[in-house]
């Protein structure tokens, strides 16, 4: 049990961690679009990345503010605290969960043919991963209508893993810019299919581990995840 608990606390860790890093890349990339005389970056390798995101400022936005609230209420959903004591708040949250995660999914299906820094390659990953993310939506929102819970919670699990992954592409990018011996044309597409990819092995291994298994009562619990929309 206690191995379990040990676990349970440094997935949740990991959780909270990138929905960090992923709150504060969208609130700097906000910042940037508003306030680009405050964010240049012309002497940065990075600034390649701010030219397309300022050249295409509405759909950044209209990606980047419901991928916020992605990373807030993500992991809200998954709190058996508000959904045992709030349970409308939940469903409600939920649904907007739900749509902001549509949102971000065609956002950035257009944003992978109109601005893809990493070229064909970061396209394919995008076009790839934001597909799979819809289906798991749509296979987690179809189990909750049939109130099949365990089979909701692993195709949530799997989305909501998805879509993390954006945050955890952010320190690769990162290592490859601290690298410096490739362009951000070069590197951006392979980023993109390590973090997802990620994420979602790391998804699959804790279902796999989880399954038929007692889980410890704590605050947050990822097992029994439940977006419920009714």
């Amino acid at each position: 049990m206690r191995s379990n608990t040990t676990l349970v606390r440094l997935l949740w860790t990991g959780v909270w961690v990138l929905a960090f890093i992923g709150i504060a890349a969208a609130a700097h990339r906000i910042f940037a679009l508003e306030f680009p005389e405050k964010f240049s970056r012309s002497n940065s390798p990075a600034a390649v990345l701010d030219i397309g995101f300022t050249q295409h400022k509405m759909l950044t936005l209209v990606h980047v503010l419901p991928g916020v609230l992605f990373m807030v209420l993500g992991p809200l959903q998954l709190s058996r605290a508000i959904r045992n004591k709030y349970l409308n708040v939940h469903r409600w949250s939920g649904r907007v969960f739900l749509v902001c995660c549509l949102i971000v999914a065609v956002s950035a299906l257009t944003m992978s043919f109109r601005m893809a820094i990493g070229g064909v390659n970061e396209t394919v990953a995008t076009v790839f991963y934001a597909i799979l993310f819809v289906f798991c939506l749509t296979k987690a929102f179809i189990h909750i209508r049939r109130r099949e819970i365990v089979l909701h919670r692993e195709w949530m699990i799997r989305g909501f893993a998805i879509g993390l992954g954006v945050a955890t592409v952010r320190p690769i990018v990162g290592a490859f810019f601290a690298a410096r011996r490739l362009s951000p044309h070069e590197f951006f597409g392979t980023a993109f299919w390590l973090g997802f990819t990620i994420n979602l092995i790391a998804a699959e291994a804790w279902i796999n581990y989880t399954r038929g298994r007692p889980i410890p009562e704590q605050t947050l619990v990822l097992p029994e995840l439940s977006t419920t929309v009714e």
